[in-house]
């Protein structure tokens, strides 16, 4: 339980990292950051000690009792912005595409998937948001270096620049807890993922 994620928000509630339960419980007792629960109220350590472990909560053993795991948490004075930018990276890829070849839509493991240019780069194609995706193997080498429209193939969505941060739902390859939610939509984690040069 002392390794389980925690998220955590500048002094803006803006999502600007990833953490373990352990070193949140650090920031808490070191009065750097408090404890946000569901309904957005703060905690220094003392009161989020107080409080009572509901069934269903999650808590860990401490001298002289339990107490809750926090899922978010809030730093004092730190006010970072994260980035707003979207990568083009192919972890920002495969995420847009649900890990789903674009062709036969078939979903699978991100090892199982190739990234393919709709429009080979032999043909005068770019490497860009609107001319690459997700593809099988087996897609992949059917259309080789054609386009759709010459292997007989069809693009079961047109690839476009995602507007939100597509990495969001599995921060640093983990799923947030459904705490986090309320947090996620205004934030940029994918500068965790190296970007892809457009040419």
């Amino acid at each position: 339980m002392l390794d389980a994620p925690v998220l955590v928000l500048n002094r803006s509630y803006l999502p600007i990292h990833v953490t373990s339960v352990r070193r949140a419980y650090c920031l808490l007792y070191r009065g750097i950051a408090k404890a946000v629960n569901e309904r957005y109220q703060t905690f220094d350590f003392e009161s989020w000690r107080g409080l009572r472990v509901r069934a269903g909560d999650d808590a860990t053993g401490i001298v002289g009792g339990v107490i809750r795991v926090p899922r978010v948490i809030l730093l004092g004075a730190f006010d970072w912005v994260p980035k707003r930018h979207v990568r083009f990276s192919r972890v920002n890829i495969y995420a847009r595409d649900s890990n789903a070849c674009q062709y036969c839509g078939q979903s699978m493991a991100r090892s199982m998937l190739n990234l393919d240019h709709v429009v080979p780069r032999s043909q005068g194609g770019r490497s860009t948001w609107e001319n690459v995706v997700c593809c099988c193997r087996d897609c992949n080498r059917r259309k080789g270096g054609r386009t759709p429209m010459q292997a007989g193939m069809r693009l079961i969505r047109r690839p476009t620049k995602p507007r939100w941060t597509p990495t969001m739902g599995v921060l640093g390859g983990r799923k947030g807890h459904p705490d986090w939610r309320p947090y996620l939509s205004v934030v940029d984690a994918s500068y965790w993922n190296a970007e892809l040069a457009e040419y």
